[in-house]
């Protein structure tokens, strides 16, 4: 899924505002014992949710093009959780004041996940799979790591000039806060019919979900941000809500087309693959 699996993570999220652990305006250094001396202690989780919070990502997408080099230096098999990840961004300085404009985190994201272990004193995967996944019967979906995966998975695959090859060597060995999940077109149904009939969160949570914080400057101005998942409005009216998702030999897309009833899942497994295939329904949607 890459970063599809965002929208998991701030599902487990808004669980834990629901069980009062924290609400969406209670400041990071106020819920989370880990230190970050360079962030700004107005950080809040509205902001990490929302990629507003302007601090350092390990992965810049404004700046860096090749998710494949990080690994270099820090090898993938080594990101095994949420802390992994730490020594990338932890001490660096603020990108951006908090709340000053949409700058995408994926580092962010980490931070919500180290959230979420804190607070439920389970593995950020473990919490997911038992208080998403599983709750909302979603059986052949998971955070597999790469040298393991269940039988039938397909594997990622990076297109080269005049070959193949797998993209075990290109991301963390096993899904994070950030993205990495598998699922199927199915499971993504069973996910969204459950999110809306309010089995995974109260009705306010899944509004405040669905509700664009941020904008998101592109060509047309109409792509915006709601908590862990994107939002496409055309003049003011709910176009789709969706879960997007691109990494070395991934493609994913998920959306919900609530004036048309609809919902179309697109899962490819290499850089370009199911691009095409999006292209053609969302035309054919529209």
């Amino acid at each position: 899924m890459a970063s599809g699996s965002k929208t998991f993570t701030a599902v487990a999220v808004c669980q834990l505002v629901g069980s009062g652990c924290f609400n969406f305006e209670t400041p990071l250094h106020d819920c989370l014992d880990i230190e970050f001396p360079h962030f700004d202690p107005k950080i809040t989780i509205h902001h990490l949710l929302t990629h507003t919070s302007g601090i350092p990502d390990y992965f810049d997408e404004e700046l860096m093009d090749d998710f494949e080099a990080l690994w270099l230096k820090r090898p993938c098999y080594s990101m095994c959780g949420p802390k992994d990840f730490l020594p990338m961004f932890q001490f660096g300085p603020m990108k951006l004041p908090p709340g000053k404009r949409f700058s995408y985190s994926n580092a962010g994201f980490i931070v919500l996940g180290l959230l979420i272990e804190q607070h439920s004193g389970m593995g950020f995967a473990d919490y997911v799979c038992r208080n998403v996944l599983e709750r909302a019967g979603m059986n052949d979906s998971g955070y597999f790591a790469a040298d393991r995966l269940p039988g039938l998975t397909a594997l990622s695959y990076i297109v080269e000039e005049d070959s193949w090859r797998t993209n075990i060597y290109a991301v963390p060995v096993i899904g994070q806060p950030d993205g990495g999940a598998y699922t199927t077109a199915p499971d993504m149904a069973r996910f969204w019919s459950t999110l809306a009939e309010g089995r995974l969160l109260e009705p306010s949570l899944v509004e405040r979900m669905l509700t664009a914080h941020a904008s998101v400057k592109d060509t047309d101005d109409t792509a915006h941000y709601g908590y862990g998942m994107w939002i496409k409005k055309q003049r003011d009216t709910l176009e789709r809500f969706y879960a997007l998702g691109c990494d070395p030999g991934v493609t994913f897309i998920s959306a919900v087309f609530p004036q048309k009833d609809l919902l179309a899942t697109v899962i490819g497994n290499s850089d370009d693959a199911g691009w095409a295939m999006w292209d053609a329904l969302e035309a054919h949607i529209r």
